[in-house]
């Protein structure tokens, strides 16, 4: 038997666990994932620590001769075949050198009629004056998409706040506007609308249905946690205002029509998988995903590290309730729960991830160019406007170099190629800059990754895959 004894085993590139009945390993570079046995992880744990030769050795006493012997042989074997501890390999990999824009976000009004705690966006006015787009702005956003997507066919914009219904005429048309110059100048332009749902009419409704425009709906969970988080300007609770609105549309959407109800957690419900399951079992909602708040440290409601083991037991729970209810066929989709086991992203987006600053932009409602939504109103990263264009590209150079391969704490961390280096914005604010992470969403992150591993693994067991 051939081994590895002349050269040390990178355990950087491999990850390995066990999460109730399965033992998973994840080849980090190639992306291959493999089942395994107890046995065999610790076996991993033993080369890990001793070197294989030693580890081997120790393998033995352990399980015995035969079996040690079994398990190196299967791990050899991956390796030979390229599917475990394979190197990096980046040669393919072509960064961009300017910006080409395929996304905006569209500031449609910096204004809101909920006053959400944990907003980022200082209650929807980013800490300016409250005020709505126009439609001449949004036209000239329009114009500018459509000229700086270049050579891109597909091109989105997303109809965002504050509450965009509170500028819903300017909204319809700025739609007519862009599907007929995307038409033109022969590209498909894809429209999404972010809301929370109260000004959700049967008008609404109608337009998103008849326009094909894909929605964001913000809800927290159950009804104490919601009302409690995103209470209106008076204080008065919002669960049951948006709650019929959505439902009212889901009853007249067609079944292709794609949403997601997207919710945030907090340190005051840290047991947030039970919002999951209220919106998936009591509400029927079956697109659903909820994030973890980002904010100072001295909010109320910011995560703490003591949150962790319960934030990790919610995803835990909320990993079983997900499987037990695709195998009653009951299923629904988390966002965070999916993966790809068949190749997944390309190279340049498992390194770069989130395109902001360079393919995805946001507009305020004066017109001005930002990284993405969570930089409006910050002047420090003001990129132009859309009449004149970019005029800091300095800035896009700045995010465009922001890739995992530019970032020492990601390149030692197995999960670097599922998130990517992580939010551009938080690792800004809460991280160590631009290419240093927030560590506390890594660790979240990791969690998430472990829990649609084990998912994917059992639905392809489930099908008779190998």
């Amino acid at each position: 038997m051939t081994t590895k004894s002349e050269k040390a085993l990178d355990f950087n590139t491999v990850h390995y666990f066990t999460f109730d009945d399965l033992s998973i390993i994840l080849d980090v570079n190639s992306g291959s994932v493999h089942l395994a046995d107890e046995d065999t992880l610790a076996f991993l744990d033993l080369v890990k620590a001793h070197g294989w030769d030693e580890g081997l050795a120790l393998a033995e006493k352990e399980f015995g001769q035969a079996d040690a012997r079994e398990i190196a042989e299967g791990i050899q074997d991956l390796i030979d075949e390229g599917l475990l501890f394979t190197p990096a390999d980046f040669s393919d990999y072509r960064p961009h050198t300017e910006p080409i824009v395929k996304a905006m976000c569209l500031h449609m009004a910096h204004d809101c009629n909920l006053r959400c705690r944990y907003c980022f966006a200082d209650t929807g006015a980013y800490g300016g004056p409250r005020g709505l787009m126009s439609l001449e702005t949004a036209k000239a956003a329009m114009d500018f998409l459509m000229e700086a997507s270049g050579h891109r066919t597909h091109v989105e914009v997303d109809f965002f706040g504050g509450e965009p219904l509170l500028n819903f005429e300017v909204c319809k048309a700025a739609a007519r506007y862009g599907r007929d110059l995307a038409k033109k100048r022969g590209k498909v332009l894809k429209l999404t609308l972010t809301t929370n749902g109260v000004l959700m009419t049967d008008e609404v409704i109608d337009w998103v249905k008849a326009n094909d425009i894909d929605l964001v709906l913000s809800l927290d969970g159950r009804k104490a946690v919601h009302d409690h988080m995103r209470p209106f300007v008076g204080g008065g609770p919002s669960y049951d205002r948006v709650v019929p609105r959505y439902q009212a549309f889901i009853e007249k959407a067609s079944p292709d029509q794609w949403y997601y109800m997207r919710g945030t957690y907090t340190h005051f419900n840290t047991d947030f998988a039970d919002d999951v399951i209220h919106m998936a079992d009591d509400l029927g909602f079956d697109r659903l995903s909820m994030e973890p708040v980002v904010a100072p440290a001295e909010a109320p409601y910011a995560l703490r590290e003591e949150d962790k083991p319960a934030l990790m037991a919610s995803y835990d729970k909320l990993t079983r309730h997900y499987l037990k209810a695709r195998e009653a066929g009951k299923g629904y989709d988390f966002y965070h729960f999916n993966v790809d086991f068949d190749g997944g992203p390309c190279l340049p987006k498992r390194l770069v991830g989130c395109g902001s600053g360079h393919d995805y932009l946001a507009v305020s409602p004066e017109g001005d160019l930002y990284p993405c939504h969570q930089f409006v109103g910050d002047e420090s990263y003001k990129m132009g406007t859309v009449r004149e264009g970019i005029t800091h590209p300095e800035i896009a150079a700045d995010f465009q170099s922001a890739t995992v391969l530019t970032k020492p704490i990601c390149m030692a961390c197995w999960a670097r190629f599922n998130c990517s280096g992580g939010c551009h914005a938080n690792n800004i604010r809460y991280g160590g800059g631009l290419h240093d992470p927030y560590s506390f969403g890594c660790d979240l992150q990791r969690k998430r990754i472990e829990s649609a591993l084990y998912l994917e693994a059992k639905r392809l067991l489930a099908e008779g895959a190998e």
